[in-house]
């Protein structure tokens, strides 16, 4: 292969790398948006932020939620999916003395994508038709409405994880350009409030923090998707058509 067919390779390499970038990211937000939405749908019945006339342990009394309270679960497992290709996507444009860091961000985002994932197919899959078919034993600590059951736990570890995986994906991004300064403190922002907020909710609650800090890591991950995701498709489609 001669010079100038290598050079042509690598650009259309990197022009499908960034369309591909641009989609994902796009994807992510749209998504991010829409399950947004139908999850404040979801008035909590249970939990810290309860208005009233909240449902008590064992939460079996709950099967008339369905399906309001669980239509965005299938979203928020379409909305993880595309977070896992947009983390590829970043993958794939650090530059070489960057990829260590974006392997590692990579890793983590699939471990958070296995976590959360699972959780809501579990949740969405499981919970509904047991309840309807009076199939309960052992169903308390499942249950998304139980603040101190294996649900919300997963949650919050699963996003967690998300957090780690924006940390070591601002490495990436060390252009002296507008965008990727924005990126880098938007991730790395979100993974020290992430952290400040944990730290906070338990010196202030210790183990039974309900779903308070649950909420508080969803809501910041999930900004930093629409966010960052908004900023990294300007950015993939101004590398993708400077043919870089």
């Amino acid at each position: 292969m001669n010079q100038e067919n290598f050079d042509q390779q690598v650009a259309d390499t990197g022009r499908t790398q960034s369309r591909f970038g641009y989609y994902s990211a796009l994807l992510t937000v749209i998504l991010t948006i829409v399950s947004f939405g139908f999850a404040l749908y979801a008035i909590p019945i249970t939990g810290a932020n309860c208005p009233g006339d909240c449902v008590e342990y064992p939460y079996l009394d709950t099967v008339e939620r369905f399906p309001r309270d669980f239509m965005w679960m299938p979203l928020a497992i379409l909305l993880i999916l595309s977070y896992v290709t947009w983390m590829v996507s970043i993958h794939a444009y650090a530059p070489g003395n960057r990829k260590i860091f974006s392997q590692v961000g990579l890793s983590f985002a699939l471990m958070s994508a296995t976590i959360l994932s699972s959780a809501y197919f579990i949740q969405f899959s499981v919970i509904p038709v047991s309840l309807m078919n009076d199939e309960t034993e052992g169903l308390a600590a499942l249950i998304q409405y139980n603040p101190h059951g294996v649900f919300i736990a997963m949650e919050e570890f699963g996003y967690l994880l998300m957090s780690l995986s924006f940390l070591f994906m601002a490495a990436v991004f060390t252009g002296k350009n507008r965008l990727e300064m924005a990126v880098r403190w938007i991730f790395t922002g979100a993974f020290v409030l992430t952290i400040i907020s944990l730290v906070i909710i338990s010196l202030l609650f210790g183990l039974d923090r309900l779903d308070r800090f649950e909420v508080v890591v969803i809501s910041i991950n999930w900004l930093v998707l629409i966010v960052n995701g908004i900023l990294l498709s300007i950015l993939f489609k101004k590398h993708g058509r400077d043919g870089s």
